[in-house]
């Protein structure tokens, strides 16, 4: 006879939070039953299903039969008020770009299978730093997991999340997501599209993994050459005692995982159906390569997009381009922040969609789109490099 592991007082309670706060669009019974128990192991359905009724609508909410989230903290409705605010169906276009309000997972199971070509994407790393609650920490620049580094030689540094914070159900709960959100991508990329996922040295392997486990195709990593601000600090209170010490490397690089749809067959033939399969050549002469050299995003350009993960024109355009191998197809960002990725695409003559849940980057968006497409870059960006 299997027996249920004893439980510390709460720990369902726990896991049940945990799984809610990274949906802040609510999540169905059997979702949260099954991310509890990939959390904490063998726990009884009924003891979640029996948490979820008591509570609600003290610490819950009902969003539609069988789906709750967590209830809005007094004060915030208006930003916490899902999965209400993602069923709107708030969108813009500009030229062959188009930028919809949604939850991304809720938008691709709607969509028609095949009809995606590659995904570009600037995703959150840690779900948590972009929760109601961080996010509005964020902005007020009152901390929370986000950290606001000092300025730098006269230049205010952007915000950084404090990715080593993030607990163990925290990295758990990214991993579910991330396979969660592959499983529903999936059926709408056609064979052979490239999925390319930023990431950073600290979580990519949890990413990575989730996408390989869920059924794409890992094809390597494309690196970001750029030197950040990120690491390089002596220890923290004892810099005077250990000063050749750096707790952990400068970072001078980011990771772009790289995964494919299996292709029907072989290479040519995927792209003879599909036009996919491969990466655009910057020339005859030249193979796409992975490695890209970028600059941080400098300051003329966030103050057209003041998104806090904003990355430089110069290096999408290279990126984007390179994604399509015939030119030709739908890109899509489901996380598409100020929509500098379809910036990207409009600029390089590619279709785009974009889906962003929260509303003040969707407006942000919205305001952001046409001015960066217009954007000329300081380091005369070429799509040769």
């Amino acid at each position: 006879m299997t027996m249920l592991t004893r439980r510390r007082p709460g720990e369902v309670r726990d896991a049940i939070f945990s799984v809610l706060s990274a949906w802040p669009g609510g999540a169905s019974v059997q979702t949260i039953e099954r991310q509890v128990i990939e959390l904490i192991g063998a726990a009884a359905g009924s003891s979640v299903r029996s948490y979820l009724r008591l509570n609600t609508p003290s610490v819950f909410v009902r969003t539609a039969r069988a789906h709750y989230a967590l209830k809005p903290i007094r004060g915030h409705e208006t930003c916490r008020e899902a999965p209400a605010v993602y069923r709107t169906n708030r969108s813009f276009g500009l030229g062959r770009s188009s930028v919809v309000h949604a939850d991304c997972i809720d938008w691709l199971k709607e969509q028609q299978q095949n009809s995606i070509h590659a995904v570009v994407t600037d995703p959150p790393y840690g779900l948590f730093e972009y929760s109601v609650e961080q996010q509005e920490k964020l902005r007020a620049r009152k901390g929370g997991v986000w950290r606001i580094p000092p300025s730098f030689d006269g230049t205010q540094r952007s915000p950084l999340p404090r990715f080593t914070v993030l607990s163990t159900h925290d990295l758990r709960i990214l991993e579910l997501f991330f396979f969660d959100w592959a499983k529903v991508l999936i059926p709408v990329l056609v064979p052979g599209a490239n999925v390319v996922v930023a990431s950073n040295p600290l979580l990519s392997y949890l990413v990575s993994g989730a996408l390989a486990r869920a059924g794409l195709e890992r094809r390597g990593e494309i690196v970001r050459l750029v030197m950040t601000m990120r690491g390089g600090d002596r220890p923290k209170a004892a810099h005077d005692e250990f000063p050749d010490v750096s707790v952990m490397p400068r970072s001078m690089w980011e990771p772009w995982l790289l995964f494919r749809k299996p292709l029907e067959g072989r290479v040519q033939d995927n792209l003879r159906k599909w036009g996919t399969g491969g990466f655009r050549r910057p020339s005859q002469e030249r193979p796409f390569g992975d490695v890209i050299s970028s600059s941080p995003t400098n300051k003329s350009e966030r103050l057209l997009a003041p998104h806090p993960s904003l990355k430089p024109q110069q290096f999408l355009r290279i990126l984007v381009r390179g994604v399509l191998p015939l030119g030709k197809g739908v890109i899509l960002d489901p996380f598409c922040g100020a929509a500098s990725t379809l910036a990207a695409a409009e600029t390089v003559g590619y279709e785009s969609v974009g889906i962003e849940k929260d509303l003040l980057y969707f407006e942000m968006a919205r305001r952001s789109l046409p001015k960066l497409v217009a954007f000329k870059n300081d380091d005369n960006y070429s799509l040769s490099l």
